[in-house]
C-alpha cells in the first residue's frame, strides 16, 4: 500500500468506515505484529498490542494529517507507545511467579546446550564453534539458538552487557570468516 493509499485508509476510518480498519490491518497487521513481538519478546503481549493500536487508530484517526509526517510512521508511533505502556505496566510481564520464571529460563539455557550440543562433529559450524573463546561460543549459541537477547546472556553468563555484545559481535565476525 502507498503511502497516498494510507492516507486514504486513515481518512476513511476517520469517516466510520471500517473496511479502511481493515485494509491497514492486512497490510501492516504483519509488520506491526513482528515489531511489537520484537519489542515484547512474547507473542501474546504483541497480539494485544496490536489490537490495541488498531483500536486507537479508529479512534484516533481524524487527528493524523498528512503534511505532519507519513501515515505508516504515525501507526507505527501508536503501537510502539501501545508496547512501551505494555513494559512500563509490568504486571502481564510477571504472570508467573519468580521460582517458575527462573526454572523457564534454566530450561531455555538447557535447551539451547542441547542443540549445540547436537550438531555433528564433522560440520563445518561446529568446527568454527570450537575455535572460538568458550564464552562468546556459548554467547552466540545463547543467542541464535536458544532465542536469548543480549540482556538474558547477560544476565545467564554474568557478564556486563558490553562484553557480552561484544564476545556476538566478534564471534559471529569470526564465524563468518571461517565458513566462507
Amino acid at each position: 500500500m502507498t503511502s497516498a493509499e494510507l492516507t486514504d485508509a486513515l481518512r476513511g476510518c476517520a469517516q466510520g468506515d471500517k473496511r479502511a480498519l481493515r485494509r491497514i490491518l492486512e497490510v501492516e497487521g504483519g509488520r506491526m505484529l513482528g515489531v511489537a513481538q520484537r519489542m515484547l519478546h512474547r507473542r501474546d503481549l504483541a497480539e494485544e498490542a496490536v489490537q490495541d493500536a488498531m483500536i486507537r487508530i479508529w479512534q484516533k484517526a481524524h487527528q493524523f494529517h498528512a503534511g505532519d509526517g507519513s501515515p505508516r510512521g504515525w501507526i507505527f508511533a501508536i503501537l510502539r507507545n501501545r508496547c512501551l505502556n505494555i513494559l512500563r505496566d509490568g504486571a502481564r510481564l510477571s504472570a508467573f511467579a519468580p521460582e517458575d520464571l527462573t526454572a523457564m529460563q534454566d530450561a531455555r539455557m538447557q535447551a539451547a546446550s542441547q542443540a549445540a550440543a547436537g550438531l555433528e562433529d564433522g560440520m563445518a559450524l561446529q568446527a568454527c564453534l570450537s575455535q572460538l573463546e568458550p564464552a562468546a561460543a556459548r554467547a552466540i549459541v545463547l543467542a541464535h539458538v536458544g532465542g536469548f537477547n543480549h540482556d538474558e546472556i547477560s544476565v545467564a553468563l554474568s557478564v556486563p552487557l558490553g562484553t557480552c555484545k561484544s564476545w556476538i559481535r566478534r564471534g559471529l565476525e569470526s564465524l563468518r570468516r571461517c565458513l566462507s
